[in-house]
């Protein structure tokens, strides 16, 4: 039961990830190849704060995604003039910075031997110490995360997103300034990204770099890719398809490195099959190739 309620967990951090992600790919056609970045600067702001400044969760969290938030503008707004896969690499570049940031800088990060003692999440006065809590408390954050993209997709904000990602130029002749938008945008994606980040942080009470690797940003895009770009529900359908299908490969009894290799072969086989017969996801309006 408590492997089970692990995995809930896991998954539910990556619903937050993939639905945030969504904002960004499916609404505005931006394909980003950095949301791990965002992910780790904001485990690693609020576990530093937490330990460091013995800041409350909520505090500590706010802060990681004023970070993430802050540093996507100054990765937004020369990487915006840029188009298609141009864009899409320059993120990637930007993924592998941060990685490398996290990765040497020891004196602040813990450098490849990551941080520990994070403490547990405090809400309200309550300490969360079971894994039960912690799934009723990722589960308040992927909700609040559909609702807030679901309220924004559906909002004027939200129509000019979808105008730039159809036609960008026309949305320009219309007087959108859509340079600003898409700083919005990309701003938003990467604060809810840092909230997911944080919550594994106090959850896990142990970050290390290998957490936030450019495979963790592919395994996001898969989900929205698989899930379906443009819908609210398919990201969320993709998260926690790609979190529980491998799982499975422990029972079947395969030695932990073959299940290892296993997991990344099925991940491979998924896309390919989803790009051949439904390129616009399980529940997808929208693919991001087209």
């Amino acid at each position: 039961m408590e492997y089970l309620l692990h995995i809930a967990i896991i998954a539910l951090c990556f619903v937050v990830l993939a639905v945030s992600l969504d904002l960004l790919a499916g609404q505005t056609g931006l394909l980003a190849l950095s949301h791990a970045a965002f992910y780790g600067l904001g485990a690693y702001t609020s576990a530093l704060l937490a330990i460091h400044a013995g800041a409350p969760f909520l505090l500590a969290m706010s802060a990681g995604m004023l970070v993430a938030a802050f540093v996507s503008l100054l990765v937004s707004i020369p990487s915006l003039r840029l188009h298609g896969d141009y864009f899409a690499i320059a993120t990637f570049g930007f993924q592998m910075i941060l990685y490398s940031v996290f990765n040497n800088w020891s004196e602040v990060t813990g450098g490849s031997i990551g941080i520990s003692g994070i403490p547990r999440a405090r809400v309200f006065g309550m300490t969360i110490e079971s894994r039960a809590g912690y799934v009723l408390l990722a589960g308040v954050f992927a909700v609040v995360a559909i609702v807030v993209v679901r309220r924004i997709a559906r909002s004027p904000f939200g129509r000019v997103l979808r105008a730039i990602r159809e036609d960008e130029p026309f949305a320009t002749a219309l007087g959108k300034n859509t340079t600003r938008f898409k700083v919005t945008v990309f701003a938003l994606s990467a604060a809810m990204a840092a909230s997911a980040g944080s919550l594994y942080g106090h959850y896990n009470s142990y970050i290390d770099p290998s957490s936030f690797t450019v495979l963790e940003s592919i395994l996001v895009v898969s989900m929205v890719i698989i899930g379906g770009a443009g819908s609210v529900w398919g990201p969320v359908l993709g998260a926690i398809v790609l979190v529980a299908l491998p799982e499975a490969l422990r029972f079947v009894g395969l030695p932990l490195a073959v299940a290892a290799n296993m997991r990344q072969i099925l991940y491979g086989c998924l896309l390919v099959v989803m790009m051949m017969f439904r390129p616009r996801g399980l529940v997808g309006q929208y693919g991001l190739g087209e």
